[in-house]
């Protein structure tokens, strides 16, 4: 199989782009040759066959042959709205969250947050989990990348996300409540264009948090007995759904 790289670049068939750094510099740590064949796809939808041409110190040029509009996205737009968990557990769990086919992340601060960002140390980290998105992607054989959102409060994506919806859309927050239904009960009635899980971080939502969620339209769920951890639970409820919806 061809090496895939990610390209943030205007694509189209006969092109002789050079590669962006990044991708310039995998292809050198292959150590691939000219003719070498490459796929490439710039998150747009679909991936071109391509053709290294030139390799220098730190230059490489392709040529785009045919493009293939194959998609293997989720049919419908899954986004996670997480406490983002501590450590080095965020970036295990956006690598597998893009495996899996989520089509947002957004990184939230709640009340019983460890890990606490803003400003500028925020935004170098939202765009360090971008790439380590970009990287699964490669991985995992997607052509659209998931995105990764501003780093804001619990509140703020309550009043910005949960208010209104474009399209028809389900919204959940996982939950340890006894009376909360089976996330596999309500998955099998899942009939949506997009969907919504709120998950809380290490020691979970608040009772406040969780309150506030549901009354903004949100449907507690209950992932089981046992109580998975902050970098666990919103990837166990994916993986149903990438289970059931390929």
């Amino acid at each position: 199989m061809a090496p895939r790289f990610f390209v943030d670049l205007p694509l189209e068939a006969g092109a002789t782009p050079m590669l962006p750094a990044g991708a310039a510099r995998h292809v050198q740590v292959l150590r691939l040759q000219p003719g070498a064949a490459v796929t490439l796809f710039n998150g747009a939808g679909g991936e071109w066959a391509a053709e290294v041409l030139r390799i220098g110190r730190s230059e490489v040029q392709v040529r785009l042959g045919a493009h293939d509009p194959v998609e293997r996205e989720l049919p419908l737009a899954v986004t996670l709205a997480l406490g983002m968990p501590a450590n080095e557990r965020m970036d295990t769990l956006v690598e597998k969250a893009t495996e899996l086919g989520v089509a947002a992340i957004e990184p939230l601060v709640c009340e019983r947050s460890v890990l606490r960002l803003a400003g500028e140390r925020a935004e170098r980290k939202r765009a360090h989990w971008q790439g380590v998105a970009v990287a699964a992607a490669e991985q995992c054989g997607r052509t659209r990348l998931p995105r990764i959102g501003t780093i804001r409060s619990f509140a703020e994506m309550l009043d910005d996300a949960l208010g209104a919806c474009a399209r028809p859309s389900a919204r959940f927050v996982l939950s340890l409540r006894p009376d909360a239904p089976p996330w596999s009960h309500c998955l099998a009635a899942v009939s949506f264009e997009s969907l919504r899980f709120i998950s809380g971080p290490e020691g979970g939502l608040s009772p406040l948090e969780e309150q506030r969620a549901i009354e903004a339209g949100a449907l507690p769920v209950s992932l089981g007995r046992r109580t998975l951890r902050a970098d666990t639970a919103p990837l166990a409820a994916l993986a149903a759904l990438a289970l059931r919806f390929g």
